[in-house]
């Protein structure tokens, strides 16, 4: 079976096609060196046994096709054909696959394939198909369905491109001939493996001869020695790419690349010209600046800092010069004052140096220039010198008015030497302690003086010479000076007591005990004021309760006198004390102190002190609340009064009838507190009924007996004397009192009173039987069984205190 297969007549093809017809490579393979494969079968004696297959009935190659077709006919792609077709139109021919009906079509009876649109091998460069002949008359395929391909062949139809450009660099000046600048690199969107449409050559268009190329690699280089940016800096340089090697024919692209030469130290720097001239006033001031120079360097950047320098020792002792960045100046200041009358000029030596120097331009010179500056001073009128920068003065507190402090002298510096004349700065001072003689200078006081109140006074003194001084409109011809006076301290203030923190008793001191040290103050310095002296008040009887020790340190201790303080028998206790300063002459101050007594624990401790008014205001209210609640309560109060008031006068009476006769039985019992409990009832009474009208006492008050002796003890005794009295007629009294008192109730009552008796040959055994006997017994132990037996040891200490005070000598 053959194969039939019709190509495009092209010049290309033809040639390929000679190629095969003269160089034809035999496919024919020797038996033996055939390799067994699935297709054979390796027989027992060692041969191959070959299992043949039908062949196809038609075989296919590649199909070309030319890219960018155009004409008005579809373009011939090539012919299938089958063995099988007779030609009796029996065969049917079948495309499908990629673009098959739309871009390639067949002629089912020919076989021909026709492209019917123009391609583009840039958008796809190959197309799959398939290939299948049927039987026309039974629809039967004659061979199985093949694949073959269609390649678009490539034309040059697309021209070089630069994507990116244009391009900017830069390369310094003065490099050498060669110098590699950049590199630019076209695409092509031809096909690079056929033919030369893809193969790229560049060249300059612009840029020379300054510039090359490398036809190959597309790399700029400089090709001119020497290129000086103070000449030219920026180049355009065009560049072409053209493909098809650059022949004839070829499509061509361009881009431009901006070059820029950088600078480089090569320009040294330079005066405009030699000798420069400049007038500066003798009234310059120091530090400022008095003029300018500048030498040009044509480089840029870093490459045309210059520093500039007085190189001569005249002018670098009264003249310094520094570099502005900005303006690469030279600015000249004054370090010295300009004095006309005694030198009129000064010559500066400068010179300009670049900071940066290239070795390689060494060639150039030396990258440095001079120029001779002549400074001529002027004649001004200047004002006073004082003789000081500033004065320091002192004087005494509470001098008399018109003291004289200290005085201030100024000269006029110039050749006229004018009167000077003195005045306070007013603007600063308006209090006005002092003020100065305006021919002499001499500071005089205009008010008393107190060092407690301002130890320290600052003034300016201003001068100026005599014609000017009522003319302030230049204030450059006006001197200032700076006078601080200082206030000396003497002893006009007497010493006081540092009252900083409350003075606490507690109620178990003990005699000889430090209640507390105070110290004392003086608003005096510390010359009049370091030693202090205590004493108590003289001219008054004894403090029995407390004395007072000088420490001879400044300092003094308050030392009680007595042992125990009640706070319920007295509170608060005043100290007079008198305090000297060692002064001269030496003043004294009188403060009273306040001590208040308070309960502390056994290790000294304020365990509460806190009157009725310090709880209220712990609580947080104000005096005004405070007042708010006591007036409402008042009227609570009152509205009560009123209330019951209203209820009683209302009252029906309690008897209605003769007949109707109430009685009522009233009960008191009352359990005491114990021994303790020595006020909630009277047991006197009992045991002296004699003395019961004499001792009629409030049962909520101490009875002042028991106040002055509130116990067994030694020295002390009962002002009752208990007498056998017969308490049988003691109640019948009673009786009789009840019976006749008229204000009680109207019916009857019956009041119970007890006695034990009398005359047993024992006697009692209570401690309330012995109110006059004598104990030798000590208690001062109580205090140191700590805070369980404190109320024991307060009692017998209180009964201790009330009849014996010891013997303290103060």
């Amino acid at each position: 079976m053959r194969t039939s297969t019709t190509f495009c007549l092209c010049p290309v093809l033809v040639w390929l096609c000679f190629l095969q017809k003269c160089y034809g490579v035999s496919h024919h393979v020797p038996t033996s060196k055939v390799p067994i494969t699935k297709n054979q079968t390796k027989l027992a004696n060692g041969e191959t046994e070959v299992h043949h297959r039908p062949k196809r009935g038609w075989i296919w190659n590649q199909f070309f096709v030319l890219e960018e077709h155009i004409g008005p006919d579809a373009q011939y792609v090539g012919k299938l054909h089958s063995n099988s077709d007779k030609g009796d139109g029996s065969v049917r021919y079948i495309l499908s696959g990629e673009g098959a009906g739309s871009i390639f079509i067949i002629n089912e009876v020919t076989g021909d394939i026709h492209a019917t649109e123009s391609l583009d091998r840039e958008r796809k460069a190959h197309y799959v198909l398939h290939a299948q002949a049927f039987d026309r008359n039974t629809e039967k395929p004659l061979e199985p369905k093949s694949e073959f391909i269609i390649k678009v062949q490539d034309i040059n139809d697309n021209a070089p491109k630069f994507p990116d450009g244009p391009f900017v660099a830069a390369v310094p000046e003065m490099s050498q001939v060669g110098t590699s600048v950049y590199q630019v690199t076209a695409s092509d969107a031809d096909d690079p493996t056929y033919g030369n449409s893809a193969r790229v050559v560049y060249s300059i268009l612009q840029g020379q001869p300054y510039f090359s190329i490398d036809p190959k690699t597309g790399v700029i280089r400089t090709a001119l020695a020497n290129m000086d940016r103070e000449a030219r800096e920026h180049y355009a340089v065009v560049i072409q790419a053209k493909d098809m090697a650059g022949s004839v024919g070829g499509l061509s692209g361009s881009t431009t690349i901006n070059i820029t030469l950088t600078d480089v130290n090569d320009n040294p720097p330079k005066f405009p010209q030699k000798n420069y001239q400049l007038y500066v006033p003798e009234s310059a001031q120091v530090g400022k600046p008095v003029g300018k120079i500048k030498a040009n360097d044509e480089d840029l950047g870093v490459n045309a800092a210059i520093k500039y320098s007085i190189i001569n020792s005249e002018g670098a002792a009264m003249f310094s010069i520094a570099t502005d960045r900005d303006t690469r100046e030279g600015i000249i200041s004054l370090k010295k004052p300009l004095n006309y009358e005694r030198k009129k000029t000064y010559t500066l030596h400068i010179e300009g140096v670049n900071t940066h120097v290239e070795p390689r331009f060494s060639y150039l010179g030396p990258f440095k220039d001079t120029a001779t500056l002549k400074i001529t001073v002027g004649d001004v009128d200047e004002p006073p010198v004082f003789s000081m920068d500033y004065y320091i003065m002192d004087v005494y507190e509470n001098a008399h008015i018109g003291t004289e402090v200290g005085a201030v002298t100024a000269r006029d510096p110039d050749s006229k030497n004018s009167p000077v004349r003195y005045f306070i700065n007013l603007s600063e001072h308006g209090d006005k302690y002092f003020n100065i003689d305006m021919d002499s200078g001499v500071i005089k006081t205009t008010q008393s003086l107190d060092r407690e109140d301002m130890p320290w006074h600052n003034i300016t003194v201003m001068a100026s010479e005599c014609l000017l001084m009522f003319y302030p409109d230049n204030p450059s011809l006006l001197s200032h000076v700076r006078v601080t006076l200082q206030v000396l301290d003497v002893n006009d203030n007497p010493p006081e007591i540092k009252t900083d923190e409350e003075v606490v008793v507690c109620e178990s001191s003990r005699p000889g005990q430090v209640i507390q040290t105070i110290a004392a103050v003086d608003k005096d310095d510390f010359a009049n004021g370091q030693r202090f002296s205590f004493s108590l008040l003289s001219g008054i009887p004894v403090n029995p309760n407390f004395t007072l020790k000088d420490n001879e340190d400044n300092t003094a201790s308050i030392i009680a006198r007595r042992r125990r303080f009640s706070r319920l028998v007295q509170e608060l206790y005043e100290l007079p004390i008198v305090v000297w300063d060692g002064g001269e002459p030496a003043l004294s101050g009188t403060s009273t102190l306040t001590l208040q007594v308070c309960p502390c624990q056994w290790n000294g401790r304020v365990q509460t002190c806190q009157d009725e008014r310090g709880l209220l205001s712990s609580a947080g209210l104000s005096t005004g609340a405070l007042i708010a609640i006591l007036l409402c309560i008042v009227i609570l109060l009152v509205i009560v009064v009123l209330f019951i008031t209203l209820r009683r006068s209302k009252k029906e009476p309690l008897i209605i009838s003769e007949e109707d006769v109430r009685e009522n039985v009233v009960t008191y019992d009352d359990e005491g507190g114990g021994e303790e409990d020595t006020e909630a009832f009277d047991i006197i009474a009992l045991r002296n009924p004699a003395a019961a009208e004499e001792l009629k006492f409030r049962r909520d008050v101490r009875p002042e007996a028991a106040r002055q002796c509130g116990g067994p003890v030694r020295g002390c005794h009962s002002p009752l004397e208990l007498d056998q009295v017969n308490v049988q007629k003691f109640i019948k009294q009673r009786l009789v009192e009840a019976d006749m008192d008229t204000g009680g109730p109207p019916y009857d009552s019956l009041q119970t009173y007890a006695y034990e008796g009398q005359g047993s040959p024992t006697g009692s055994i209570s401690s309330l039987d012995s109110p006059g006997t004598h104990s030798e017994q000590d208690y001062n132990y109580l205090d140191d069984w700590g805070p369980e037996f404190q109320k024991l040891a307060e009692l017998y200490g209180e009964d201790m205190d009330a009849c014996f005070y010891p013997n303290i000598v103060a």
